[in-house]
């Protein structure tokens, strides 16, 4: 069976090493149409940036789960408590560790201004709609969605500890090397698959989902076919039904023709 809804990681999954969507992708999106399937860009990229990169889609899961549209309509956000926000504000001034903090809205992102030119390169491939601001302690915290932090020496080694004791239960996300997330308790992008499934009235056994790190540990566990990439992290390959050839080789494609052309899945995964 083909799957109905099919999340589709962006860096290290979707996108190539330099970042590119696949040469093949529009060809692939109509495939899936045919299929009667429906690709969903699932990413930790906030959704202005989705909506740039696809603007023919009309459904996305931005923010790591905190921003969930749907056939063009915002139909859930998850905002931070007010006082999360603060407590990592105020950690985030006691890390040694070089880092640039990212709060999130639904709508956009506050940035400050002095930070280090290799931030802002980085930042600005996730965050397209952006305000600069001189101090985020005086930006207005109760829409805040997700807080980002970016660390060029390494985020889970530099930054999680410190995150992790301070936000208590709610979910800090490893996104990449040097990515990390915080969004409220039970906010990732399996729940934003489920979320998705229902509303659209389909099983989740009818879902399937691609990724390649550990912010998409929750997607893949959640959906009915999980496919891993051969370049993933680990704890992914663990739990994943396929494993599918890595980005740079264009997996994802690789599989999902598989799937519309009926192959079994055990005959789909490269191990």
């Amino acid at each position: 069976m083909v799957p109905q809804l099919i999340a589709l990681d962006m860096d290290g999954t979707l996108l190539d090493p330099q970042g590119q969507l696949p040469p093949d992708f529009a060809e692939l999106t109509e495939l899936a149409r045919s299929q009667g399937a429906t690709l969903i860009p699932a990413s930790g990229r906030q959704l202005a940036t989705l909506q740039l990169m696809f603007p023919e889609f009309s459904t996305f899961i931005a923010e790591n789960g905190a921003v969930v549209m749907r056939d063009g309509d915002i139909i859930a956000t998850f905002p931070l408590p007010v006082e999360v926000v603060e407590r990592v504000l105020d950690a985030s001034a006691t890390l040694p560790a070089e880092h640039t903090l990212v709060l999130c809205t639904p709508a956009g992102a506050f940035i400050e201004r002095d930070i280090p030119d290799h931030a802002v390169a980085e930042i600005s491939k996730y965050y397209k709609a952006v305000t600069w601001v001189d101090d985020l302690t005086a930006v207005q915290h109760d829409s805040i969605i997700k807080i980002a932090a970016y660390c060029q020496d390494g985020s889970e080694a530099n930054l999680a500890p410190t995150i992790d004791d301070v936000v208590q239960d709610h979910n800090v996300a490893i996104s990449g090397k040097v990515w990390l997330d915080v969004m409220a308790d039970g906010v990732d992008k399996g729940a934003a698959l489920t979320a998705m499934a229902e509303l659209s009235s389909i099983p989740l056994a009818e879902t399937a989902a691609f990724g390649d790190f550990l912010n998409d540990y929750e997607l893949l566990r959640t959906a009915g076919l999980a496919v891993a990439m051969d370049n993933a992290h680990p704890q992914l390959k663990e739990i994943a039904d396929i494993i599918a050839p890595s980005n740079a080789d264009n997996g994802v494609a690789t599989v999902l023709r598989g799937l519309f052309a009926g192959v079994p899945t055990s005959d789909l995964s490269i191990s």
